[in-house]
């Protein structure tokens, strides 16, 4: 009698592939390209794609920077105001249909009507509002300030060999007058929420997977040669608004990104999926690569997702996957620093109205 099942990969199994192997040692990933150091690597998302942006950099590959700090400026300095964080200017990207309408926004195909929030007597970006922390004196000189930081993003998008996204969230905050999406609520960082104006929007999978197919058609008429290497965040959310305990919305958006991100890869020659948020969230973890928030990752839990990442799509470049040490890093990247969260402002602006 023949078995359907025998002669498949070990991976396959979950004996031999979960049950078996030290937790450090296992690697869920199963599908392999080479990024070569003269690729330029570009990087978007969420919070967790910051991680991989400083790996890349690390392991001396060409991370793609459009928009630079001015000369002389000190790297602390640029940091906070989001210089090299990601590729170019844009802050958290959280949702894929954000993206979208980055790229459209970027490429002249869609113009927000209301691009520009207050912020007492200062003005923000609506679209990044963090991106300058003390804001702008005007709303031209925020408007100014986006034309810039627009043609960098094309840039970005032209000239980038891989872009590296990261996916976040599927809970969004959308414009009324024109469906443009916010990466915060408005009045969170700036600008006031106005039912009339503003609606709170739960992607579904169906959504995000069609978002993503946009996207990557955007990017392969202007950029053939780019490849999009897709990820979903283990950071679970800080708050939802959905009617529904924050777990039970969490796993939901999980899921939906996570299906989204499977279809996307089964049907795009053009787009691979990394599991980084299956290594983190593994029951072999037991916990451990959550902090005791059970939020933020742990250095160890960053160690093993870029051993992994390094292993697949870094074997020019970096050495070889040790297995006799599963929780060292294979390369001196420094994974404890100071990640910069559009989200997290949300806490932020409840803890100074009185809320614990």
């Amino acid at each position: 009698m023949t078995n359907p099942y025998r002669g498949l990969n070990d991976f396959c199994f979950w004996s031999q592939a979960m049950t078996t192997p030290a937790p450090g040692h296992i690697d869920p990933a199963v599908r392999s390209d080479r990024i070569e150091p003269h690729h330029k690597v570009a990087t978007m998302g969420s919070c967790f794609a910051q991680h991989i942006s400083r790996h890349i950099s690390a392991a001396g590959l060409d991370y793609l920077v459009t928009e630079k700090a001015p000369e002389g400026m000190e790297p602390d300095v640029a940091r906070a105001l989001g210089y090299g964080v990601f590729s170019a200017r844009y802050g958290n990207v959280y949702t894929v249909r954000q993206a979208v309408q980055l790229f459209d926004r970027a490429f002249g195909r869609f113009e927000p009507a209301e691009g520009v929030w207050a912020r007492g007597d200062r003005y923000v970006d609506a679209f990044r509002p963090q991106i300058e922390p003390e804001g702008f004196g005007t709303a031209d000189e925020v408007r100014e300030a986006s034309v810039v930081h627009l043609k960098h993003v094309r840039d970005v998008f032209t000239q980038a060999d891989w872009i590296v996204f990261t996916l976040g969230l599927t809970e969004a905050w959308r414009s009324k007058l024109d469906g443009a999406i916010y990466p915060t609520a408005p009045g969170v960082a700036g600008g006031s929420f106005s039912p009339d104006r503003h609606e709170f929007v739960n992607f579904t999978a169906g959504e995000v997977r069609d978002d993503l197919l946009a996207l990557s058609s955007r990017i392969a008429d202007v950029n053939p040669k780019a490849k999009i290497l897709l990820t979903v965040s283990p950071v679970p959310l800080i708050a939802t608004y959905e009617k529904r305990h924050v777990l039970v919305s969490t796993t939901y958006s999980k899921a939906a990104l996570r299906v989204a991100a499977d279809e996307a890869e089964r049907m795009l020659g053009n787009v691979i999926y990394f599991p980084s948020y299956e290594i983190i969230t593994s029951p072999a973890a037991g916990g451990r690569y959550y902090a005791d928030d059970l939020r933020e990752v742990t250095e160890q839990g960053v160690k093993h997702v870029m051993r992994i990442f390094s292993k697949h799509f870094l074997p020019a470049v970096l050495p070889a996957f040790d297995n006799e040490s599963p929780l060292q890093p294979i390369t001196p990247v420094e994974s404890t620093f100071d990640v910069m969260c559009d989200e997290e402002v949300i806490q932020k602006a409840l803890k100074e109205g009185g809320f614990r």
